[in-house]
């Protein structure tokens, strides 16, 4: 019962990397020509990169535990 926290962030660093693959494969599928086309593409950028970095913080946190 000591290690109840090595499953807990095991959890949420899939979930990040889940998160952050699918926003930039998201980021590089196309989409339909218009005004917002730019600003979805950025903002799928943005949280795919956001997720990728949790993800590498969450791996660092497990191995240093």
């Amino acid at each position: 019962m000591s290690n109840w926290h090595e499953p807990l962030i095991f959890i949420l660093a899939l979930l990040a990397f889940v998160l952050g693959m699918s926003s930039v494969i998201m980021g590089f599928l196309p989409q339909p020509a218009g005004k917002n086309a730019l600003k979805a593409r950025v903002e799928y950028g943005f949280f795919g990169v956001s997720g990728l970095v949790l993800f590498v913080l969450f791996v660092y946190a497990m191995s240093n535990s």
